[in-house]
């Protein structure tokens, strides 16, 4: 049913709302609407009623969703119903208007559960307000933080399961969470369709990825990860797709086109897709790319294991372990821990791969990092990608003891894929910004953090809160601030509230 024709429905406890894009666009929707109503009746006598806080809130919502065409009609029932009201033309003023009388309620312990994820608390809370001051429903914006948080939360969990089903679900309760600005969802939901072998969907999902994000910085990794499951002629549909959407981008995507197709050895399209773990059985075609912090050199070198990681592993023979099908099921399932006790004292350097894998994904990275290092010494012989994706496992077990320069050194000398180089320099350049922080070298810090957000997007919200902070130590107080605010405009919290008020207070001292 057109929302226009039902101004008067009540608006859900749960919102399924698209983020509100900016401030001055509902101001200049709601300048539209005035300017339509201009002829309604305008009475000088004493004013009548003015409408109460819950008969603003449909048009709040309204306006928070960008729908104009019920922002309209949501107008049209207010006039009627109130003659002599004015509307206020600041879209700020009507949001004020929106709360009166609504003081009697103590917002600060929802949004208090809201920060701690204890979504269930928050809408207790909320019911137990609503039983206590009638009349009163918490705001707009409570109410779409809550939803896209529970929904993503849902989201998440159905992500750690494997469940694209739960997935979708919690996808389509709540569209936002597909939006741009969290396009990882997106990918995340192709990769579960992918390991389910629903490779339509995977595709599917990517393309409407590239036919609604419009930044060459969202089409790039995206095609980039089609690439792992889409056949070629569906590569060049993609890339179609992309390029209607971007049109200022054509050449460099172009040149993308160009890589990829290179990586499958010309035009000719894969018969099988790649697997989504590294696996000796998967091709070796594919294309490297520069990096954009550390460039990969080539070498052979192999950096020296910690004394702590050292395993006796030098009598393993290359292959010849029978249970190596077995156990490269279980790692391919995502089942961890059986894979390792499948894989118990492994008698191949092919077995100690697999195994290792399993070992790093159940964060037992000193493990991982002893068998990676062992098959990097002796198991050339495995060919295929497994030298490299040996080293890729090297790296990400260093990160993940938070070893940064020993990984930092393997991936400069190693030919990673483009995707492999994005997620670890992503990482390497997350653990150096903090760490720089640390050792108040702040201008070091910021360049780190802003290296990160030109890489893999916007940052963190405990990283772009560490690079303000970062600004302010920095005498950077401006970009403090800019950066403050936007955090706390996105989600107010205590942290973001005394940060602003710290920075206030040293801003007015000097």
């Amino acid at each position: 049913m057109r929302a226009d024709l039902i101004p008067s429905r009540p608006i859900p406890h749960r919102l399924n709302a698209r983020r509100f894009a900016c401030l001055s666009n509902a101001v200049l929707i709601l300048a539209a609407v005035l300017v339509l109503g201009a002829g309604a009746p305008q009475l000088a006598q004493a004013q009548t009623a003015q409408p109460a806080a819950e008969d603003l809130r449909a048009l709040i919502y309204y306006l928070d969703n960008d729908d104009q065409r019920s922002v309209q009609a949501e107008m049209r029932r207010l006039r009627a119903q109130f003659p002599r009201w004015t509307p206020p033309s600041d879209v700020r003023e009507l949001r004020a208007q929106a709360v009166t009388g609504s003081t009697a309620v103590d917002v600060a312990p929802i949004w208090s559960r809201i920060e701690r994820n204890d979504y269930a608390g928050a809408r207790a809370l909320i019911d137990q307000a609503r039983n206590r001051v009638p009349g009163w429903s918490p705001d707009a914006e409570m109410l779409r933080v809550l939803e896209i948080n529970e929904s993503q939360a849902a989201f998440d969990s159905a992500f750690a399961q494997r469940d694209p089903a739960a997935a979708l679900a919690a996808a389509r309760r709540t569209p936002a969470l597909m939006r741009c600005d969290r396009i990882n969802n997106a990918w995340r939901l192709a990769e579960l369709y992918a390991q389910s072998e629903q490779m339509a969907n995977a595709v599917s999902t990517y393309r409407g990825v590239l036919s609604s994000c419009r930044r060459l910085s969202d089409a790039v990794p995206t095609l980039e990860k089609a690439n792992e499951v889409a056949s070629w002629p569906q590569m060049e549909e993609l890339f179609d797709v992309a390029r209607t959407a971007q049109p200022t981008n054509g050449d460099r995507l172009t040149q993308l086109q160009d890589r990829l197709r290179a990586g499958r050895g010309g035009a000719v399209a894969r018969a099988t897709p790649r697997r989504a773990t590294p696996s000796p059985a998967a091709p070796a075609a594919a294309a490297s790319a520069p990096a954009r912090a550390a460039p990969a050199a080539r070498t052979t070198a192999v950096a020296a294991v910690p004394p702590s990681a050292a395993v006796p592993l030098g009598s393993l023979a290359l292959r010849g372990d029978r249970r190596i099908a077995q156990v490269r099921r279980l790692k391919e399932q995502g089942n961890w821990q059986a894979c390792l006790s499948a894989s118990s004292n492994p008698r191949s350097l092919e077995m100690l791969y697999e195994r290792s894998w399993c070992a790093y994904n159940l964060e037992r990275s000193g493990e991982a990092l002893a068998g990676f290092t062992a098959i990097a010494q002796r198991g050339s012989g495995l060919g295929g990608d497994v030298p490299r994706d040996t080293r890729f496992g090297m790296i990400l077990s260093y990160l993940a003891l938070n070893m940064t320069e020993q990984g930092a050194q393997v991936a400069a000398a190693t030919n990673l894929t483009r995707q492999q180089r994005v997620e670890v320099e992503t990482t390497i350049l997350d653990q150096r910004g903090v760490r720089s922080y640390l050792r108040r070298e702040y201008a070091q810090s910021i360049a780190y953090f802003n290296a990160l957000e030109d890489l893999s997007g916007p940052l963190r919200r405990d990283l772009a809160m560490l690079r303000a902070y970062a600004y302010l130590n920095n005498d950077q107080p401006q970009l403090a601030r800019t950066e403050f605010t936007r955090l706390h405009n996105e989600l107010a919290t205590d942290e973001t509230r005394s940060a602003l008020q710290s920075l206030s207070n040293i801003m007015s001292a000097g």
